[in-house]
């Protein structure tokens, strides 16, 4: 059995995906007015917007590392050789931190453990990279390889309605979050060295979805193009900065839209539009 892919519930794979190809997903934790639920298994988008709409208290916490062990162990007693666990940003979440102490319980010789430098499509664009490595026979090195080198070349860039669910969740500074305040404006932020950073403001989502093409554009360059397209709560302007994506960039071969889970929305908040740019694709 080749090298096993393991990833989190941040990672969103085409629909099936990760059924398909084996590849083990861990779920975070996320706690609505103190109840805990699992992000992607019995708490996903459509019970976060309504829950924000609420008003409640939604938190979100990194699986254990008891919880990865356990995924280790299963995943090389049913054969594996190895395990390549890659991860959302390091900046942004404990996860990797909590799969790098599983793998050293477990056996630190047979499991990899990859920082993507990201999330959303840009952790799946890694998982891919590496799925498919594996598929092809590569060695657990070159799966590892493979997703690290894709993120090196993610780009990621995205709007929020307002600041003030980012600063909450201590993604982004209480400095940063009045870059969007003081003028109502639509912050325009990316994603750095696997931080979140703030870009530049527009005055409305529909300037902001303007710059999120040109933005994309410009990462893209003239060669193939791996693009998604990610919202919460907002499917019909998600579908137009995607038509306006393939319309404007030749190298796409189709962008995937998908609405993000509990816990990236949460840290968000509804109206978020974001996309990831992958320059010479899977």
């Amino acid at each position: 059995m080749p090298t096993t892919v393991v990833t989190d519930s941040t990672a969103y794979l085409p629909e099936g995906f990760a059924d398909r190809h084996r590849i083990s997903v861990v779920p975070l934790h996320v706690a609505v007015d103190g109840r805990s639920v699992l992000d992607g298994v019995d708490f996903g988008s459509a019970e976060l917007a309504t829950a924000l709409g609420e008003h409640r208290r939604v938190t979100t916490s990194r699986p254990t590392p008891g919880e990865l062990a356990e995924v280790y162990r299963s995943v090389l007693d049913g054969g594996a050789t190895s395990v390549v666990s890659v991860h959302l940003s390091r900046e942004l979440s404990g996860t990797w931190e909590a799969a790098r102490l599983a793998a050293e319980e477990v056996d630190p010789t047979r499991i990899r453990v990859v920082d993507s430098r990201a999330t959303g499509m840009g952790l799946g664009f890694a998982v891919l990279s590496a799925c498919a490595a594996s598929e092809a026979g590569e060695s657990a090195e070159a799966v590892e390889a493979a997703a690290a080198g894709v993120a090196k070349r993610l780009r990621a860039y995205f709007c929020v309605e307002t600041l003030d669910h980012l600063r909450r969740g201590g993604r982004i500074t209480a400095t940063a979050a009045l870059v969007g305040t003081a003028l109502a404006v639509k912050p325009v932020l990316h994603v750095e060295d696997g931080r979140i950073v703030p870009l530049e403001k527009v005055r409305t989502m529909s300037r902001a979805i303007g710059r999120l093409v040109d933005l994309a554009a410009l990462a893209a360059g003239h060669g193939p193009v791996g693009l998604a397209v990610h919202h919460l709560a907002a499917p019909e302007r998600a579908a137009e900065l995607a038509t306006r994506l393939d319309e404007r960039i030749p190298g796409s071969s189709g962008c995937l839209i998908s609405e993000v889970g509990a816990v990236i929305g949460a840290h968000t908040g509804p109206g978020v539009l974001g996309v990831v740019v992958l320059p010479g694709d899977v």
